[in-house]
């Protein structure tokens, strides 16, 4: 098999990882790829935009690829799997019609009240000042209507603070077309995100996991594309899974399917367990999520292609129980120093060899290889992810591999797991 994948960042190199081992795959091509990619074995990146479609289309024919799988959720929201679509090429990743499921929140609240789904209640504005009136009390949730790369969410514990954000998005702070807001109730408990397979008439749960959205320690300070994750989460119990299967994903699919949306890929279900055990959806996304692939690809013994290839083909009920490695994945993001606001690119990178011996696996995310030198291109740089028997075993292994890496300004967040790593010993 050649297969293409289509994103730059961590999650990319995590699947583009895992399908490396297997011997069923031929080579990997990555668009654009990042400094993790171009070393990869197998992999070879190419620097095509993820919105160039044509290119796209063209690197297909021309290296006779059989599989394309969409990482990033812009060109999933701008339908590149409707375009890319013809015999014989396997695409895994939503149509267009598909991923407004996260392309817009407004659209999902609705969709959500139709199918039944357990969710905040909320309100959808097209003005600041309609908006601003609707808030009496704190804390309150406000969200940027449209895709926001994981920081159009505020939750406001004043009045001034919820103005600002709304303003903020009106202001296009983050996307230029905003024509909406949603004011939310603020719910308590802990946020976990369940990442399901589907093929359109199935749909299966991968292991649930935990990101970490706040740059600061203690969960505080802005949201950011993820600080950090783990898997799998011990809130959510077989119980509780099987809960949200039934209340969560199948309504879900059957609401696609009574839609008329024929989709393939990627549901993921973020989630609110309420301190009595509770789960409501806080958004859906339609892609694999950044940075719980890398914690949760690190345990899958299943080969990745072979369930790519059940959703694209349509069999994914045939399949067998997906095969899981005992034990805990812990990611901790290294990100640039002023991430997830303004911050500097270009600084060398060093010490990944010397954490990779310990054991752990680095996914890049944003770096780049610049005259045969690593250098940080983004905000979020590095994803050093550890497997241990325990969480207890898998934060140590994690955290005294990170102490090998170093580039200059570097920052991360010394309590990832902290929430539950009392609760399980």
């Amino acid at each position: 098999m050649k297969i293409l994948i289509v994103g730059n960042g961590g999650r990319e190199h995590a699947i583009a990882w895992k399908l490396s081992h297997s011997s069923q795959v031929q080579q990997i091509f990555c668009t654009p790829g990042n400094g993790g990619t171009a070393t990869l074995q197998k992999c070879q990146n190419i620097p095509i935009p993820v919105e160039d479609f044509s290119a796209l289309k063209q690197l297909i024919a021309d290296q006779n690829i059989s599989l394309v799988v969409v990482g990033p959720e812009v060109p999933l929201a701008l339908g590149i799997t409707d375009y890319l679509q013809q015999p014989n090429l396997k695409i895994f990743g939503p149509i267009k019609a598909g991923a407004i499921l996260e392309a817009s929140k407004s659209w999902a609240k609705d969709f959500m009240a139709e199918a039944n789904i357990p969710t905040a209640k909320s309100a959808t504005f097209t003005s600041a000042e309609t908006a601003k009136a609707y808030i009496k009390e704190v804390p309150i949730v406000v969200k940027a209507d449209g895709l926001a790369a994981g920081k159009g969410v505020t939750v406001a514990t004043t009045i001034e603070m919820a103005h600002h954000a709304i303003d903020a998005i009106f202001q296009g702070e983050f996307e230029p077309d905003t024509q909406s807001v949603i004011i939310e109730e603020f719910l308590t408990g802990q946020e976990v995100s369940v990442l399901a397979l589907t093929d359109g008439l199935t749909i299966r749960p991968l292991l649930p996991a935990q990101d970490h959205k706040q740059v600061g320690e203690g969960d505080t300070g802005l949201n950011t594309g993820g600080m950090g994750a783990y898997a799998p989460t011990p809130i959510i119990t077989p119980e509780l899974m099987t809960r949200i299967q039934q209340e969560v994903l199948e309504p879900t699919l059957t609401n696609l399917q009574k839609r008329g949306i024929d989709y393939r890929g990627i549901v993921y279900a973020g989630l609110m367990i309420s301190p009595t055990g509770e789960p409501k959806v806080l958004e859906f996304n339609c892609r694999f999520g950044d940075p719980e692939t890398q914690s949760i690809l690190s345990l899958l013994e299943t080969p990745l292609e072979e369930l790519f290839l059940a959703c694209c083909e349509q069999r994914l009920a045939e399949l067998p129980p997906i095969n899981w490695k005992p034990g805990v994945a812990v990611c901790v993001v290294l990100a640039s120093g002023g991430y997830p606001e303004a911050y500097e690119k270009g600084k060398v990178i060093s010490g990944i060899e010397k954490a990779e011996a310990t054991g752990v696996t680095v996914f890049h995310a944003g770096t780049k290889l610049q005259e045969q030198q690593l250098v940080t291109d983004g905000g979020r740089v590095l994803g050093v992810t550890a497997i241990g028997s325990d969480f207890s075993e898998a934060r140590t292994k994690v955290y005294n591999a990170v102490d090998s890496i170093e580039f200059d300004q570097m920052y991360y967040r010394r309590d990832i797991g902290d929430r539950i790593f009392g609760s399980v010993h």
